[in-house]
């Protein structure tokens, strides 16, 4: 009956905001641990004392310099990598597919080496900082739009399975490894310093400025998937039906690409490779809330937000004192996970 299908429909939504709630509220706690847990500890009082000027100067420093600026860059890039990870698993078709799985995240980092080895922003770094950061984003970006262009390519040329999608981003991510390391063979001592400080997925990298940017990319390419969300919602379904549903199903994909790779590169650029976060959260929200990308894009930008709080808690404390940059902590908690959806989504080798 049509009420009854009415009530399921709503009570269906309620039980997706729900999600959503109990998502906040885990954020906010993992929140408050990460600003507290350090070598310098914070407690409630500090964090609130900081908050309105009546610290003294050690605990304003550690707060407003350490430990926001890092809780925001875990948020900032756990959001721009879940969303790109949703986007690119819904045009490509492919549950595997991520920046990280697909090579963008490699040509960034090549990008940004060879902004730091070729063109030499690395031995400038210190005397026009601004400029050197902000040629590396450039450069970074560059790399990981040339990833896209090849898997899209590849795509319409050969029509390639979802699984030799994946296979091309082995390929591709090989191929920039080996031209990364080529580009540091001939780099100077201080230069290759430089380019691996870069490829360390550290989330301390990205100060107030750096920040800001990864904000100003973020918000259009966040509201652009969300206001088209019935749009990936019709592509779930297939090429041929979203076309028939009006779609511009071309458009709508390339621009996608676009958008995930300028968030993927800018995130990489500014903290290194991180990698399988934009992996893991989508398959994680699919499990609370289906294929209904009005809420798996927000949720996954959320679940990876979360994700890389927890990963950079688990960095500072499991060898404490020494911490490790986040990027080693996400790939050990990835490449099990990788495996397991390789094996649960066999359809994707055809």
């Amino acid at each position: 009956m049509p009420g009854s299908l009415k009530e399921r429909y709503a009570l269906n939504v309620k039980r997706k905001l729900l999600a959503g709630g109990v998502l906040a509220i885990l954020i906010a706690v993992a929140i408050a641990l990460s600003l507290r847990t350090g070598a310098y500890p914070l407690g409630l009082g500090d964090i609130a004392a900081a908050l309105t000027g009546q610290a003294d100067r050690p605990t304003s420093h550690v707060f407003w310099n350490i430990r926001l600026p890092q809780v925001l860059a875990a948020l900032l890039a756990g959001a721009c990598l879940g969303l790109a990870g949703t986007a690119m698993q819904n045009v490509l078709r492919n549950p595997l597919a991520s920046p990280f799985t697909l090579g963008i995240s490699q040509g960034a980092v090549f990008g940004a080496v060879f902004a730091i080895t070729v063109v030499g922003v690395g031995g400038a770094a210190q005397s026009h900082p601004a400029w050197s950061q902000y040629t590396i984003v450039g450069c970074a970006l560059a790399g990981s739009l040339l990833t896209v262009a090849a898997l899209v390519v590849l795509s319409s040329l050969r029509d390639l399975s979802p699984a030799a999608l994946i296979l091309a981003g082995v390929a591709i991510s090989a191929f920039f490894g080996s031209a990364t390391m080529l580009l540091q063979y001939f780099a100077s001592d201080i230069e290759i310093a430089s380019a691996v400080f870069w490829t360390f997925g550290d989330l301390k990298k990205a100060q107030w400025p750096q920040l800001a940017v990864i904000a100003i990319t973020m918000l259009p390419a966040t509201s652009y998937f969300l206001y088209k969300g019935w749009s990936f919602n019709a592509m779930v379904w297939g090429d041929d039906t979203a076309k028939s549903l009006g779609i511009a199903v071309n458009s709508l994909r390339l621009s996608a690409l676009l958008l995930a790779a300028l968030m993927a590169s800018v995130t990489t650029a500014f903290m290194g490779v991180i990698g399988f976060v934009g992996l893991i959260a989508p398959h994680m929200v699919r499990m609370l809330v289906g294929q209904d990308h009005r809420f798996l894009f927000p949720y996954s930008a959320m679940v990876a937000a979360l994700v890389l709080l927890v990963a950079d808690l688990l960095a500072r404390t499991v060898m404490a004192p020494v911490v490790l940059p986040v990027g080693i902590v996400t790939s050990f908690a990835g490449s099990p996970l990788f495996l397991y959806l390789l094996i649960k989504h066999r359809d994707i080798r055809s």
